[in-house]
């Protein structure tokens, strides 16, 4: 797996100070994508040991509140199953920190793949759905377009019915 960038201090994709993981490969390429260079498998560099020391280290300080998950498409089975052990080590290392994930697969979808639902139970969030241009609203929170949810994924998992994130 590669990834096409690092943010170790971002606001925007997930409630408080986050490390953002962009991960490169994404098969839905949506009209309108921010970054359809992540599209590519190929682009960027190796998500490697080095690169998971270095995300673990960026967790550490008391103020960032979590790890968020994007792309590209974090949830591509490449991928899920290259960031499975990784999300694994960061819940063992930080278990008070949380998870976010965006994908444009829907969580019913990933919930019928093996790898994509073993990486969910590791999820807090979800923000699920492609993104469309059509229904893009820069008024949303944690979000593109109108269609997405963003999911609360120990409630969902919990109650067997999506539960959606209430947002503070």
């Amino acid at each position: 797996m590669n990834y096409a960038a690092i943010k170790k201090c971002d606001i925007a994709n997930g409630e408080g100070v986050r490390i953002s993981l962009f991960v490169s490969g994404c098969t839905h390429h949506c009209k309108g994508c921010f970054q359809p260079e992540t599209w590519n498998f190929d682009y960027g560099n190796p998500f490697d040991e080095t690169t998971e020391d270095e995300l673990i280290k960026a967790l550490e300080p008391d103020y960032i509140a979590g790890l968020t998950l994007l792309g590209g498409e974090p949830m591509e089975p490449e991928n899920a199953k290259r960031l499975l052990p990784f999300v694994k080590r960061v819940r063992e290392t930080y278990p008070s920190k949380n998870v976010w994930c965006y994908s444009g697969y829907l969580f019913e979808e990933l919930m019928e793949r093996e790898e994509s639902r073993k990486l969910l139970e590791l999820i807090d969030v979800l923000v699920d759905g492609e993104f469309v241009e059509e229904q893009k609203n820069i008024s949303l929170q944690f979000r593109g377009s109108e269609n997405q949810r963003i999911i609360d994924v120990t409630k969902t998992l919990k109650d067997g019915s999506v539960v959606l994130w209430n947002l503070t």
